[in-house]
């Protein structure tokens, strides 16, 4: 499938620990649609965990309990972002860490989370060997990027979908347009994969 003709769901999470296998839970969660490179829709909420949050994460993202005891609980954003999620590829930065949250929460939702084809900033910019660091803020800081409110679920979402369109930009340039070119450039040297084109 053409790159130009794909629905693109960048997302990010915050959340109460850092595995939802220890009990870790979303806390806010944020997804930009975008097709083209326009974007179409964008969604953020706070979320309920159910259960109070470590002062060393709150250190990290700044989400209080206080901010979240009002806040819907995922179940109840659960349609809405599977109304967001429909036909898209998600993208994200550390996507793994943000798929294992949602399947999770899907899980505790009696749902099992849809084959999503997703694609990771972080393994393109490991694999581009462009960056001294590969973290979000980082890559961000060297494009540009205004990375001003790091560890918020919106702005990493907008600079992870930033991130993901320079990448688009220069790969295509060597030819790339289809989701299948597009894929290996997670998992291989960039420039091993663009001199055998």
């Amino acid at each position: 499938m053409q790159l130009s003709e794909i629905k693109f769901a960048c997302l990010d999470t915050e959340t109460t620990g850092l595995s939802p296998l220890e009990g870790g839970k979303i806390c806010e969660i944020a997804v930009s649609v975008s097709q083209g490179g326009r974007v179409v829709e964008e969604f953020s909420s706070l979320v309920n965990p159910g259960m109070p949050m470590h002062p060393d994460v709150v250190a990290i993202h700044g989400i209080t309990n206080e901010m979240v005891a009002s806040a819907p609980s995922f179940g109840q954003l659960l349609p809405k972002l599977l109304s967001l999620l429909d036909g898209c590829v998600i993208v994200a930065h550390n996507a793994e860490f943000d798929v294992n949250f949602l399947k999770s929460e899907f899980a505790q939702c009696g749902m099992r989370f849809p084959p999503y084809s997703v694609l990771d900033t972080l393994k393109l910019a490991r694999k581009s060997g462009k960056f001294v660091r590969n973290n979000l803020g980082c890559i961000a800081a060297e494009l540009g990027i205004n990375p001003q409110g790091w560890h918020r679920a919106m702005a990493d979402t907008k600079m992870a979908e930033q991130i993901f369109y320079y990448f688009l930009t220069i790969l295509s340039k060597h030819g790339v347009r289809t989701l299948e070119q597009l894929e290996p450039f997670q998992h291989k040297r960039w420039k091993d994969l663009i001199s055998s084109n």
